[in-house]
């Protein structure tokens, strides 16, 4: 298997050379700014991004966060700064165009491992698959949420039904509600949809004939 290709944006050679003893087990590649990262990036994106704040020509990192996510935009973005404070952390780990991670320099190098490592496992087109997942997951759920709840209203129109045929008597609505535990407009509802199915005549019951609007 071809190992992960990671952009890194850092223009000091000592923390490069870190990086490249770190991990070495991936394929690095190098730009000192982010202006040499967005003209490289459409040619050979990469499976994450380290990047520092502070870089050469006089660039910060952060400020090119929204245009990296543009072009990266299931890409882990892994910062590694000593240059930040706390509430820059923070703005850099939220909202829709963020990073995933902010490590501060002198990096650990045990952390930066793990943290790659998870990152490139658990982010980019797996965190794509999990939302996808779980859309579907919900989408299912409301499905069967709504076939539930059909099924239990035919069941209680077959019992109205019933309880109808045995009386000679108009329904009392109240009375209804109360057995079934549900609403008198959905027991008016339920009369509605016998009448237009034809299993209850109109003419015995007018004043339900009119459908009722539907329920929130």
């Amino acid at each position: 298997m071809n190992a992960a290709n990671i952009l890194i944006i850092e223009d000091d050679d000592l923390q490069y050379e870190i990086y490249e003893e770190a991990l070495a087990q991936y394929r690095l590649t190098r730009v000192r700014n982010c202006s040499e990262a967005l003209k490289k990036i459409p040619g050979d994106p990469p499976r994450a991004l380290i990047l520092d704040h502070v870089l050469a020509e006089g660039e910060l990192g952060l400020e090119f966060l929204p245009e990296l996510k543009e072009l990266l935009p299931h890409v882990p973005i892994i910062i590694v700064s000593g240059a930040l404070e706390v509430r820059q952390q923070m703005t850099a780990l939220q909202g829709p165009r963020r990073a995933h991670y902010c490590l501060p320099k002198p990096v650990d190098v045990h952390d930066l491992r793990r943290i790659v490592e998870t990152a490139l496992k658990e982010c980019g087109d797996a965190e794509v698959v999990r939302q996808f997942e779980a859309l579907e997951r919900s989408r299912r759920a409301d499905a069967q949420e709504l076939f539930s709840r059909s099924t239990d209203r035919l069941a209680r129109q077959n019992r109205i039904l019933e309880l109808l045929g045995k009386s000679k008597e108009r329904p009392n609505i109240s009375s209804l509600a109360r057995e079934f535990k549900v609403a008198r407009r959905t027991i008016i509802r339920d009369l509605q949809e016998l009448i237009r199915r034809g299993q209850l005549k109109p003419e015995v019951y007018p004043e339900w004939e009119n459908p009722l609007p539907e329920e929130d």
